[in-house]
């Protein structure tokens, strides 16, 4: 069985590498596993999305979607001190990998790590950080964004990282369209980084009530 980065509970052996990440300031060494989105690597995407984005400078809510081995979520706990960090996925390998990141940092009291179900439904996020998961299909990433995009509090935004090549700009139409305030921040190496602002028509808020990533 071929394992998929989204795969519940990846079938490959447990092999482990070290990644190095140097992101707003600060170096993060992290251990990342097969069967887990960027073996071994920080990805384009997200090196796009970090740089481009710069850290955020208020909020003290955050969440990482698709956190895969949790380096969006370790770089906002280690970047604001004072702020919770949810992390979600659906990847037991991966969720295990962003603990025992957190744990490496120093930052796991206040970074939480959990599959969709288990985020309390009241938890409101000053902020959204996500590389999301293209490959899931349109139907599903929709079904994500439809889900967590409204949770974001008054005044927070979502940033999004999505390949060019992979429907970056149909996405950010289609986003428009179910009345999220979407833009396009930054263009660079194939990757668009997509700002969507808290505040959305009501035809979202009622499409919210699926959970996937």
């Amino acid at each position: 069985m071929t394992d998929h980065y989204f795969s519940a509970e990846p079938s490959s052996r447990l092999e482990t590498a070290a990644a190095t990440a140097r992101i707003w300031g600060h170096e993060l060494r992290l251990e990342t596993a097969r069967g887990v989105f960027a073996h071994g690597r920080l990805d384009t995407g997200t090196a796009v999305l970090v740089r481009e984005a710069g850290p955020p400078r208020h909020g003290d809510t955050f969440l990482d979607l698709g956190c895969g081995y949790g380096v969006l979520a370790c770089a906002l706990a280690v970047e604001r001190p004072e702020a919770r960090v949810w992390a979600v996925d659906v990847n037991e390998r991966a969720l295990a990998m962003t603990r025992a990141n957190a744990e490496r940092l120093g930052v796991a009291a206040r970074l939480y790590a959990a599959r969709p179900s288990e985020v309390p439904r009241e938890v409101r996020f000053d902020g959204i950080w996500s590389n999301p998961p293209i490959r899931v299909g349109k139907s599903a990433l929709h079904e994500i964004l439809l889900h967590w995009l409204p949770r974001l509090r008054e005044g927070g935004e979502a940033m999004l990282v999505v390949s060019r090549h992979l429907g970056a700009d149909s996405l950010q139409g289609w986003l428009a369209d179910q009345g999220f305030d979407c833009h396009r921040a930054a263009s660079a190496k194939g990757f668009r980084v997509l700002r969507i602002r808290s505040g959305q028509s009501d035809g979202a808020e009622s499409s919210s009530s699926s959970q996937s990533q």
